[in-house]
């Protein structure tokens, strides 16, 4: 069995709408966001991360490093096809994607040591895998997210530093990856917007703000009330912010998707399509870092995400239903991020927090893989970085890496180097003991 079962996020919720900063301006998530923009800033690059997270770890095989020559039982049920880019092979029901190849780069001996989903995240995006104490599945180091929105706290008033579209279901949407703040204060972790934003709902009239604001002096008075600490003698400070950023219009004009062309809205499509959509649109206004959730959801699967059990479900099914429509979104993510001159700002990553292992799994007539961070697959796009290449291999069986070992440390130090984050800034952790953003170095291939 795996050592996590994903579960079916419902529908997002009136409490959801609250955590996401929808309803409650200065009461969840909003003004939590701008309570210590302090504390220094990074250099002033205009530049941003779009991180699109495969939750469940999809298969590297089945996506980014085909091995046609295995065996049947290493290599699935699918084959390669060609690229544009000659040398890159990818998932033949990636066809899309072989047609924009010279606009993107394969990473595909990134590995590391931690096979559990949760540890897996705490691992690929903060380095380190230890958890925190106390939670379920929180890394006990900040991971990139939070490491964005404390640096760069203070590049754009009135704009977010980072935002995440969509949350990773673990009994209730409130966590995505990469937002965990860690051993720092809760006011450095990554706002979650789930549902009613991507529909430009902060476009409202003065009788709806004025409901807003009424709810948020009621959570404001709520919040008071429990306080033991003094704590909350900022929080009016901090509200006045939130309620700034929910009238200022540049951050209207980003969540109010009917400003985009239709034809792109159409490209995009509906369901995470316009998440991504609307993730772009942040970046573009000027948010550092996003991420947003990739379902492994498909007609006719019963997967909701990557975690390709044999026990879960057949992957078969799974990636016949899921990739063309993958392949549709990150395609026109790519093409749309170059053809509107982002390509210098924006850097687009595609990643789960592991692969899966070379042999595959059989269970009643389906088939699946198990968890497996000993290899795996990371697309990137734009940055200004090298495209047209793929970093590093794994070995005829795509069980190991055979050249250009990465380590998650090195990915993340790829990321703060494009966001003129000094990688190898240290922060103390509780006990005071210095700790380093990473401890890897930025892949010098894509520079």
């Amino acid at each position: 069995m795996p050592s996590h079962v994903s579960v079916r996020c419902p529908g997002p919720s009136r409490r959801d709408f609250l955590r996401a900063g929808f309803l409650s301006l200065g009461g969840l998530s909003l003004g939590d966001l701008l309570r210590l923009r302090a504390q220094g800033s990074a250099t002033n690059r205009d530049t941003a991360v779009l991180l699109l997270f495969l939750h469940g770890g999809p298969s590297h095989f089945e996506t980014y490093d085909p091995k046609p020559e295995a065996p049947a039982e290493v290599r699935g049920p699918f084959t390669s096809i060609r690229t544009r880019v000659p040398g890159i092979d990818i998932c033949e029901h990636l066809p899309r994607h072989a047609q924009v190849a010279n606009r993107f780069s394969l990473i595909r001996s990134c590995h590391h040591d931690e096979a559990d989903h949760f540890a897996g995240h705490r691992r690929f995006l903060s380095g380190y895998g230890r958890l925190k104490p106390g939670f379920g599945y929180e890394s006990y180091y900040p991971q990139v997210g939070a490491v964005v929105n404390r640096v760069h706290a203070n590049r754009r008033p009135g704009i977010p530093a980072a935002l995440s579209v969509g949350g990773v279901c673990v009994n209730g949407p409130d966590y995505a990856a990469g937002i965990s703040e860690g051993y720092w204060s809760g006011t450095y972790r990554v706002p979650i917007i789930n549902g009613g934003l991507r529909d430009g709902s902060l476009l409202v009239d003065g009788r709806r703000l004025d409901d807003r604001l009424s709810l948020m002096r009621g959570f404001d008075r709520m919040r008071r009330e429990l306080d033991v600490n003094g704590s909350m003698d900022v929080m009016d400070h901090y509200n006045r912010r939130a309620l700034e950023m929910l009238t200022t219009n540049h951050v209207q004009r980003a969540f109010d998707l009917s400003q985009e062309d239709p034809r792109m809205r159409e490209r995009y499509g509906d369901g995470y399509g316009r998440e991504v959509l609307l993730a772009r649109r942040l970046v573009e206004a000027g948010v550092s870092f996003v991420t947003a959730r990739i379902p492994g959801s498909g007609p006719g699967s019963m997967a909701h995400d990557w975690d390709d059990h044999a026990v879960n479900w057949d992957m078969l099914t799974a990636m016949n239903a899921r990739l063309p429509r993958y392949d549709h979104i990150i395609s026109t993510l790519i093409n749309d991020i170059y053809d509107r001159g982002l390509d210098e700002k924006v850097l687009v990553i595609a990643t789960g927090e592991f692969g899966r292992t070379p042999r595959l799994e059989n269970n009643n007539g389906k088939i699946g893989r198990d968890h497996y961070p000993s290899a795996m697959s990371i697309l990137v796009s734009g940055g200004g970085m090298r495209m047209g290449q793929v970093i590093g291999s794994t070995d005829s069986m795509g069980a190991r890496p055979r050249t250009r070992p990465l380590d998650p440390h090195d990915i993340l130090a790829t990321i703060y180097r494009h966001l003129g984050i000094d990688h190898h800034a240290q922060f103390p952790d509780l006990s005071g003991r210095p700790i380093a953003l990473t401890n890897g170095e930025p892949v010098a291939e894509l520079f």
